[in-house]
């Protein structure tokens, strides 16, 4: 006994000819769909509703309500597709059916194979329609924690809870994941949920921090400007980037966060401040510690609670969600419609292992944005990295500095803002390399969320 081929798509087939009718159920059921038949259309609307169908197949001469009618009753949003079949169809019929909205017309004697076709096409565009219409639906309703970190997968969920837990606490929290997780809109969250909440949040990127210049940096002049410790006073302190502090860095930070005071440079009594410090890093510090590259009381001073954001290759099943949401971001500040996600478009994503994680991910969706407003594009094109031939800069100049500029990138991310590490990689000296950063428009900050 042969073994049914597997339901792909469901279909409502409505013909008052019997013979035609049942035709129609063995025909598509031998190709593996799902049918409901009805013999009028009055009863069919009411099933459609019920069984939300992917596509209806309505023959057009029908005693009651003719196929055109239940065509024009199917209108607006949540109704599927409507293929119409008629063996009196002429040229003007088939041009009001599809005027009034049918996905497509069919005369009889139809190919099996042409109308197969035709009805694959519209049940796979109306589920994919539905799917993103579903999406953005829920990002609408989605607020507070649920908006800040989308996901339903059950590490994201834990993830939220764990915010909600810790934001309660005055204690340090350390925030662990691998570069573009999104460790700072976490440290963000734990303190927008937090009683600090109106005071300030100051985000500081250790790699950036200059050894000769810390304390003026960080506790500024007694007779000039605030230092960065003083501007988190009553607030929140994200040291982000933590591993990549030097030892004498490390020793002074220390001191601050156990003792909550600090002297500006130039003053000769110490200022009080109020701060909750949480921290961030993309290696694992226990490591560091082990191999005495950062300090053990600085690291158990500082982890009092740990958050591990999840790679996005964890939580897959929350990618669609993700690149819908940047999608609509995008389309909305470029002021163009939303691109179809086709069934190649997600098996892309499912797929990619996405080594910049969630970054990576939003950039890939501002990518396809661009080439939407170019009329082109997919998703696996704007995954890769490469250059386009239409890319390719059109002077020496140009392509050098391009060059230049994807070395710097890549050198950044690899040694993770680690100035010194960067510059020796590259072969220049540290001031070669800032001022190129800022001649070529690198924003180290992008680069490394």
């Amino acid at each position: 006994m042969n073994k049914k081929p597997e339901s792909r798509y469901h279909v409502l087939v409505v013909d008052d000819d019997r013979e035609m009718r049942e035709s129609l159920i063995h025909l598509l059921e031998r190709a593996g769909w799902h049918v409901d038949a009805y013999a009028q259309a009055a009863g069919a609307i009411k099933a459609v509703r019920e069984t939300n169908p992917d596509v209806v197949l309505s023959d057009v001469r029908m005693p009651g309500m003719s196929g055109l009618e239940l065509l024009n009753a199917m209108q607006g949003d949540g109704f599927p597709p409507v293929v119409l079949i008629s063996a009196h169809g002429d040229i003007e019929m088939a041009v009001t059916a599809m005027r009034d909205g049918a996905y497509s017309f069919v005369e009889k004697p139809f190919d099996p194979r042409r109308l197969l076709t035709i009805l694959g096409h519209a049940s796979e565009n109306y589920r994919l329609a539905r799917d993103a219409d579903r999406l953005r639906q829920r990002l609408s309703r989605l607020s507070g924690l649920d908006r800040i970190l989308l996901g339903d997968t059950n590490v994201i969920r834990d993830l939220r809870e764990d915010i909600l837990d810790m934001a309660e606490t005055e204690a340090p929290v350390m925030i662990l994941g691998e570069t573009g997780t999104g460790k700072e809109l976490v440290a963000h969250a734990l303190h927008d949920l937090s009683a600090r909440i109106s005071g300030p949040f100051i985000a500081l990127n250790c790699a950036t921090i200059s050894e000769q210049n810390f304390e003026e940096e960080m506790f500024g002049r007694a007779d000039g400007a605030l230092g960065t410790i003083a501007s988190a006073n009553r607030g929140t302190l994200f040291l982000d980037e933590l591993g990549a502090c030097s030892e004498a860095v490390q020793a002074k930070m220390l001191r601050v966060i156990e003792t909550q005071e600090f002297t500006p440079v130039g003053a000769t009594m110490p200022v009080t401040v109020d701060i909750r410090v949480i921290s961030a890093s993309n290696e694992k510090l226990d490591v560091a510690v082990a191999e005495k590259r950062f300090r053990e009381d600085l690291f158990f001073r500082l982890n009092a609670f740990v958050i591990d954001v999840p790679p996005l290759r964890e939580r897959r099943d929350d990618i669609p969600l993700l690149f819908t949401h940047f999608l609509v971001q995008n389309a909305s500040v470029n002021e163009i419609g939303i691109p179809e996600l086709a069934a190649e478009d997600i098996a892309a994503l499912m797929t990619y292992d996405w080594p910049g994680n969630v970054r990576e991910l939003r950039h890939t969706a501002e990518r396809r944005i661009l080439a939407a407003r170019r009329g082109r594009g997919s998703v696996a094109v704007a995954i890769k990295r490469d250059f386009e031939a239409d890319d390719v800069p059109e002077t020496l100049r140009e392509a050098v500095a391009a060059f230049e500029r994807q070395l710097i990138a890549n050198a950044i991310r690899k040694h993770q803002g680690r100035m010194d590490e960067i510059a020796e990689a590259l072969g220049i000296g540290r001031r070669t390399l800032n001022e190129k950063i800022v001649k070529l428009g690198l924003n180290k900050s992008d680069l490394l969320y």
